[in-house]
């Protein structure tokens, strides 16, 4: 006596299967076989499907995400040194650049506002990398001024790039 063992098939997959041979244009985003993800939805042509994957995020996508971690650095390492030192120049320095970054954050999440926001970021990204350019220029110490110059310099390249995209 033999026993069948039974073959369960994905109807899923084949109803995915089915709704892009019908219309490709309905579900870009459900295509089964793409691996990866975009920030953006890909525009897909109307005439041809030539491209599989096509991911248009670009460096000014990141200019909010990376207004709210830079000013969470700039907020944590001032009230880190105002701790171990009693720095309130650091102290002083890292609320005033979280409360820019907060300002261009909230300024970044409406299109009305959203040149505002990344020529605030575009400003004060530029004025720390000035302040940690100086510092490092003048005491000649690496650490802190360093890695916080090379912070300011990654933000100051997001949010040019951000600036320049809404200027054009």
């Amino acid at each position: 006596m033999m026993l069948a063992t039974p073959v369960i098939q994905m109807p899923t997959i084949s109803a995915v299967k089915a709704v892009f041979s019908s219309n490709p244009n309905q579900h870009p985003f459900l295509r089964p076989h793409l691996v990866g993800f975009c920030l953006r939805k890909p525009k897909i042509p109307s005439t041809t499907r030539t491209t599989l994957f096509r991911c248009k995020s670009q460096l000014q996508d990141f200019a909010p995400l990376t207004s709210a971690a830079y000013g969470t650095l700039l907020f944590s390492g001032g009230l880190f040194a105002f701790t171990k030192s009693g720095s309130k120049g650091s102290l002083f320095g890292g609320l005033t650049g979280a409360a820019l970054m907060a300002s261009a954050y909230y300024l970044m999440q409406s299109t009305e506002t959203k040149a505002i926001g990344d020529a605030l970021g575009f400003g004060a990204a530029f004025l720390f990398s000035c302040v940690f350019g100086i510092r490092l220029a003048a005491t000649r110490k690496p650490i802190p001024a360093g890695p916080l110059l090379g912070l300011s310099i990654c933000a100051l390249v997001v949010f040019t790039s951000a600036y320049l995209q809404d200027r054009l």
